[in-house]
């Protein structure tokens, strides 16, 4: 398994596709990692672009510093994880709390994102929104998986997945045993700092913006937001699907965003332009 050494800590990643194709850095949801969010999207992106996977900070198998975490630093986190790996610039890939640090990213280093691909996610933290997290984050602290699994879940699945995927939450609910949940604690605490919206208005960087029309968490108000806020950028609706998008209707969140990125100039047209 790799692990390189970034911003003071260690990085799990993997690497996907051709070695000479347009990099596309994917990032994760809070209580995803690299080695199971990314399954129905891996071999479908991986035909065209070399694809990185990574565990952000305290996420995964990657480092778990103590101490607070911010969107600020998992930015830095990224721009020090793509030095080390030899990368100069990437299309973006992040889906809820991935797209917030995605937002991050690009806000922090404009000239290293060739395109944004921003599913389920938010540019602000609404009244309700803190609310639901609040609760997550106490769930967390309280130690017990159990109830930190049935605290959360209701809100990442759509009603219909959660009658019909019932194999899926299984592996989700076995997953949750495994989390570092003050860890996750922390990573709530990061979300809720989220405040991107106004910044998001002076960014010109082609973006690409899904959402589950059944997403009771971050939904389709919320996209609307990042839509307005990010001039140019495309909206699509999935229609049915709940906040994990990816794993709910996976042939169309991955039609949706392939055919945006096959729009978008790779690095070498870039550079030939000048830009």
């Amino acid at each position: 398994m790799p692990f390189i050494q970034a911003n003071g800590i260690a990085f799990y990643y993997e690497w996907h596709g051709p070695e000479r194709a347009p990099v596309l850095v994917l990032n994760n949801g809070i209580l995803m990692n690299a080695a199971a969010s990314w399954v129905p999207q891996t071999a479908a992106f991986a035909a065209s672009y070399r694809v990185l996977l990574y565990d952000c900070r305290g996420q995964g198998q990657s480092g778990h510093p103590p101490g607070s975490y911010s969107m600020g630093q998992h930015a830095e986190d990224l721009a020090a994880l793509l030095d080390a790996l030899g990368v100069q610039r990437a299309h973006v890939l992040g889906i809820s709390y991935g797209g917030e640090v995605s937002q991050a990213f690009a806000l922090r280093h404009r000239d290293r994102v060739l395109s944004l691909v921003l599913a389920d996610t938010v540019s602000e933290v609404g009244p309700e929104l803190r609310l639901i997290v609040e609760g997550w984050k106490t769930a967390a602290l309280s130690g017990d998986s159990d109830l930190f699994y049935l605290v959360t879940a209701p809100w990442n699945f759509s009603p219909a997945f959660i009658e019909r995927r019932a194999a899926v939450l299984a592996a989700a609910r076995e997953r949750y045993r495994n989390l570092d949940l003050p860890a996750v604690a922390r990573l709530c605490d990061a979300f809720q700092g989220v405040d991107f919206t106004a910044e998001l208005r002076q960014l010109e960087v082609p973006a690409c913006i899904i959402v589950g029309e059944n997403d009771l968490l971050k939904g389709p108000r919320y996209a609307r937001i990042l839509h307005n806020a990010i001039r140019g950028s495309r909206l699509h609706v999935l229609a049915g699907s709940g906040h994990a998008a990816s794993w709910e209707a996976p042939d169309e969140f991955n039609r949706v965003a392939l055919d945006f990125l096959a729009t978008v100039p790779g690095a070498e047209d870039l550079e030939r332009r000048g830009v």
